[in-house]
């Protein structure tokens, strides 16, 4: 059962140059490993003429991966400051690829790092952070005349209606927050008399605080 954790809002880009080298970041969720390499080569496809594609993405979704490379860099130069970015913000399930063209001036290592934590930065702040908070989905299935009252205790509650779907009956799937499942199914319990049937679905986890 995974807790709270913080991620990435969207997939954004962002450009820094310093000294005429051009350093274009992607940031992007990436909810396991194989997502992280396929960013990665997404990337690498996007900017063949780059001189490096140095990257780094921290998973927790599934098993607990991390890694950084320099891409042909100095050592620790690259790879690094764009994982130190990833950590320092907190973040999980993110991937960041930092494609450098390379502008005919030799920046030296500080420069590289700050460039490269520069480019990451900004990329990640274009994405925008988010809160990932445990939740359940949950299926509804109600009469069509309690489905307005229903709908509104959602509201009240502060749940989240992820879909509905219009059959016999309504069929309602809620994202509600971990631990408050056994008190909205009594109330929906009370609102249709018994009538209502209530389904725990999966745990999921409501993004907030973008």
């Amino acid at each position: 059962m995974r807790g709270f954790y913080r991620t990435l809002a969207r997939r954004a880009a962002a450009e820094y140059e310093e000294k005429k080298s051009r350093f274009v970041a992607e940031a992007s969720p990436a909810a396991t490993e194989s997502d992280a390499v396929a960013l990665v080569a997404e990337a690498r496809a996007r900017h063949p003429g780059a001189s490096h594609h140095v990257f780094a993405y921290l998973t927790a979704g599934g098993e607990r991966s991390k890694r950084c490379s320099d891409d042909g860099e100095p050592q620790g130069t690259a790879g690094a400051p764009v994982l130190d970015v990833i950590e320092k913000n907190g973040l999980e399930d993110v991937a960041v690829v930092v494609a450098r063209y390379f502008g005919g001036t030799l920046l030296g290592a500080a420069g590289l790092i700050r460039s490269y934590g520069k480019a990451a930065s900004l990329a990640v702040a274009a994405a925008g952070i988010a809160d990932m908070r445990p939740a359940l989905d949950m299926l509804v299935l109600a009469e069509y005349a309690h489905l307005d009252a229903i709908k509104n205790e959602i509201g009240k509650s502060g749940f989240f209606i992820k879909s509905i779907q219009y059959g016999l009956d309504a069929e309602i799937l809620v994202q509600a927050p971990r631990g408050s499942s056994e008190a909205f199914m009594g109330r929906v319990s009370d609102l249709t008399n018994g009538r209502a049937a209530i389904e725990i679905l999966r745990e999921s986890h409501i993004m907030s605080g973008i």
